[in-house]
Formats: C-alpha cells, sequence, structure tokens
C-alpha cells in the first residue's frame, strides 16, 4: 500500500514541482522582457497616442529560445502576461510558457503567427484556451507595437495536423489577405490526444511609444515590478 502511494505521489509532486518552477521563470522572464521593452521605449520620441496608421511594423525574427515579446490575455485575468519566445520545442515550452513556431509570420506580418504552449503542466500558459469568446482580445506586445488581435474562434485537429500553421490555414496553397494569430495546445485540457487550435485576426496596433491599449495598461505596468 505504502509503494503503490508513493507511485502515486511522486508523479504528482513532480508536476506540481515542475508547473510551480515554470511559473516563476515565466513571471521572471515576463519581468526582464518588459523592463527591456521600457528602456527601449524611453529611448525613442513619442509618438502620437492612439491607434496606428497603415501596415503595422514587422517584430525581427530572434534566434531560437530567444524572446520576443509579451502577450496578455485579459480574459485570462486581469495580470495575464506570458513571455514568448521563438521555438516551439520542449526546452522554450517547458520554460518559458509560449513558443512561436519559426515557420510561421512574425507579430504585424501578413500571414499566420503560430504560437504554442501547455495547458496542464509548466506554468499551464495556455490552460483557459477554452474560456476564450469571439470578441476577445490577444494582445502581443514587442520592441515596436503593441498588436491587438481579436479572436474568432476555435477547432480541435489531431496532433498531425499542419494546415493550421499555414499562412492562411483555410487556404493553406493561397497567398495570405490577413494578419492572423494562431494558439495551439493540447486536448482534451487533461489530455493530449487531439490539439486545440483558436484562431485571431489582427484588428488594430499602435507604436510602442504610444504605450499599450487602455485594457492592458494595468497588466503592463505590473509586469515590470516582479
Amino acid at each position: 500500500m505504502v509503494l503503490g502511494l508513493t507511485l502515486l505521489l511522486v508523479p504528482a509532486w513532480h508536476l506540481w514541482w515542475s508547473d510551480l518552477a515554470a511559473g516563476r521563470a515565466q513571471e521572471h522572464a515576463v519581468a526582464r522582457m518588459s523592463d527591456r521593452l521600457d528602456q527601449v521605449r524611453s529611448a525613442e520620441v513619442p509618438a502620437a497616442e492612439g491607434v496606428g496608421e497603415g501596415p503595422p511594423p514587422v517584430t525581427a525574427r530572434p534566434p531560437q529560445g530567444e524572446l520576443i515579446g509579451i502577450v496578455y490575455v485579459p480574459r485570462f485575468g486581469r495580470d495575464y502576461a506570458r513571455p514568448v519566445a521563438e521555438g516551439a520545442d520542449p526546452d522554450v515550452l517547458d520554460t518559458l510558457g509560449l513558443g512561436h513556431y519559426p515557420s510561421t509570420a512574425m507579430p504585424g506580418e501578413l500571414g499566420n503567427v503560430a504560437i504554442a504552449g501547455h495547458r496542464q503542466s509548466n506554468g499551464k500558459a495556455l490552460d483557459l484556451v477554452h474560456t476564450l469568446r469571439p470578441g476577445d482580445h490577444i494582445h502581443v506586445r514587442t520592441a515596436e507595437a503593441y498588436y491587438t488581435y481579436t479572436y474568432r474562434g476555435s477547432e480541435v485537429v489531431a496532433p498531425d495536423e499542419t494546415r493550421v500553421l499555414a499562412p492562411d490555414p483555410d487556404a493553406p496553397t493561397a497567398d495570405p489577405t490577413e494578419r492572423i494569430l494562431t494558439l495551439t495546445t493540447c486536448h482534451p485540457r487533461y489530455g493530449a490526444t487531439e490539439r486545440f487550435v483558436g484562431r485571431a485576426v489582427l484588428t488594430s496596433w499602435r507604436p510602442a511609444s504610444s504605450g499599450p491599449p487602455a485594457e492592458i495598461a494595468a497588466a503592463v505596468a505590473a509586469t515590470g515590478r516582479t
């Protein structure tokens, strides 16, 4: 009985500890990235307030494992902020939380910005993805801008369904005409037999020097204090 209990508790303890450790690592990564972005912003000439006009700036692609920016999702909580780094391998997802598929577009670029994250382990970056509703906002903050993507809906696909990473997932062989954001994670919530895919479209952007959208102003202000 003792042996059986031990066999049950050890994996549970390991899952709890890895989740706690990853959560802390992500908080520190967000704070470091926020400080870096604040320094870049303070060195710029302040831009006009309001939404950016014309095509948005495209964030530069960093090396594997390097941070791209910070993702804010109000639906996940007022204080939700997670770092997003280049790469969707376990070494990125297990520690930093959100990983950008290298084969996909960068924030602000025409096409599909695809991001992966764990759902029930290692910080649970996308644990609440199923709560998103059409019209919800997903904000991506980089050195260049704040990009606001508006959620459209979701689908559940097989783990090997690569269509969802195409520049236009609805027409994989066509040239993209929109700037979209795709979130991918395991499905069901406590399993991994399928993949949950959420999709949003860019509806506005503003220069980083203009400050954050009002919806995430408090969360942005808080991320640099960890």
